[in-house]
């Protein structure tokens, strides 16, 4: 397919009250809902009918020290998005897990089902957790380190992969009149025996619609980057500059070669947060208006866990202090990068870089009108900084109608963006084969 030819992925990125860190101080916003179940139908219904290809939640396991200034909690995204698909039939329905604080045989299931419940439209966003917070809950003093913790999630996923394929796609086979419900040649367990896990199977709910829910990570870091080349068909990844992104997306897409892969099987959807205004000042008043909402106590904290320094005693309009190492840095490392390269190219002060991370966490943030947002996806696209975007609405319901109504029009006027889905299922939306079952792939072999 020619470059003229393609269309974008987009993937809407549903944050509660929206992803500026004080959405919830709009009075436009509904902070009081973020744990009502009709207010996120709504949201993903109208992602749907503007043909996004999926909605995507995140997930924390810990409440972060600053809960007094923030609005980050919510709902489990399992419960979640089995609602969601109640009331959906096309959109992709993805969630993060971590593979630091689960086990494998319980994720398997749980996506196994939400598969079937959706009818192919699940993917896993795996994550490996990057907080110390979420230690605290799952009976350990330290967060697990970082190296060890991709190597976790390398076996964690080995072990999910293998238990979906532990049943054939034909093994149902509800024979009555023999009395044969399934043909047990075809349910197999995965005897799995690793470094850290040993997980017998075969998994208890039959193959996926999909053979695996879509595969996504996050994780800019090398240990991620390599991660994502190896398993991962989708990345949402947070980029500054049209350079970075083009960077960013040769490096991962050259580095699929080594494992077989094809360049086309991996979409990578780096984030932009759009604040879209009839004009480009009303935008960049949208901007300035919400961006002295925030509390600079919830800043700090949210910078100061980014950079692994307490910037508590150090004047907000005066610049950041000396930085420690990257290598010592044993939370988000791809952030930490990204923060500590902005700060330092555009001359930030304390305060400046407070506002520059509030609207998405280093995620881009651009503030202009509908057309203007079209252009700067456009340009992304065409030149090789992506295969589509994870749309951040900077509030909602508001910030995600706007590009509904007013972008996607725009994109699918220039030919970027589909009109009306030609699949069902979220491997069809992103152009992505269905996964051979590795155990009767690995029996045509031998035979």
């Amino acid at each position: 397919m020619s470059r003229a030819q393609r269309q974008m992925n987009l993937n809407v990125f549903l944050m509660n009250a929206g992803h500026h860190e004080a959405a919830w101080r709009r009075p436009d916003t509904e902070p009081h809902h973020i744990t009502d179940i009709k207010y996120f139908q709504r949201l993903a219904q109208t992602a749907e009918n503007a043909k996004f290809d999926s909605l995507f939640l995140a997930d924390g396991l810990a409440v972060s020290p600053n809960i007094k200034h923030g609005a980050f909690i919510g709902l489990e995204p399992f419960t979640l998005l089995s609602a969601l698909a109640a009331v959906t039939e096309r959109i992709g329905l993805i969630g993060t897990v971590s593979t630091t604080y689960n086990e494998p045989f319980h994720v398997a299931r749980k996506f196994a089902s939400l598969d079937h419940i959706s009818k192919g439209r699940a993917g896993w966003n795996i994550v490996t957790s990057g907080s110390e917070f979420e230690a605290h809950n799952f009976n350990r003093d330290t967060h697990l380190e970082h190296g060890k913790r991709y190597a976790r999630a390398r076996e964690f996923l080995q072990v999910a992969t293998s238990l979906w394929d532990s049943w054939e796609d034909d093994a149902i086979v509800i024979d009555r009149e023999s009395g044969t419900f399934a043909d047990s040649r075809k349910v197999r367990p995965i005897h799995h025996t690793g470094d850290t896990f040993k997980v017998r199977g075969p998994l208890n709910v039959p193959r996926p619609p999909q053979g695996y829910p879509v595969l996504v990570q996050a994780g800019s870091s090398e240990d991620g980057k390599e991660f994502a080349a190896q398993y991962a068909e989708a990345i949402f990844t947070a980029q500054q500059t049209l350079a970075d992104g083009q960077q960013f997306y040769s490096d991962v897409k050259s580095r699929l070669v080594k494992y077989g892969r094809d360049p086309d099987q991996l979409k990578i959807l780096p984030g932009i947060c759009p604040i879209i205004g009839d004009t480009e000042s009303e935008a960049k008043e949208k901007e300035q208006e919400i961006n002295e909402l925030t509390v600079p106590a919830y800043g700090l904290q949210q910078l100061s866990n980014m950079l692994g320094v307490e910037l508590y005693t150090y004047p907000l309009d005066g610049p950041l202090p000396e930085l420690p190492d990257i290598d010592k840095i044993n939370g988000n490392k791809s952030r930490f990068q990204l923060v500590a390269d902005l700060a330092k190219r555009e001359q930030l002060t304390i305060r400046q870089l407070i506002h520059k991370l509030a609207g998405a966490r280093g995620h881009r943030v651009f503030a202009g009108t509908a057309l203007q947002v079209a252009d700067q996806l456009e340009e992304w696209f065409t030149l090789g900084a992506g295969d589509g975007f994870n749309v951040m609405p900077p509030y909602l319901p508001g910030g995600l109608e706007e590009f509904a109504q007013q972008v996607v029009p725009e994109l699918q006027r220039r030919g970027l963006f589909r009109t009306e889905y030609s699949g069902s299922t979220l491997r069809e939306h992103y152009g992505l084969r269905r996964p051979v079952n590795s155990f009767t792939a690995a029996a045509v072999l031998d035979g």
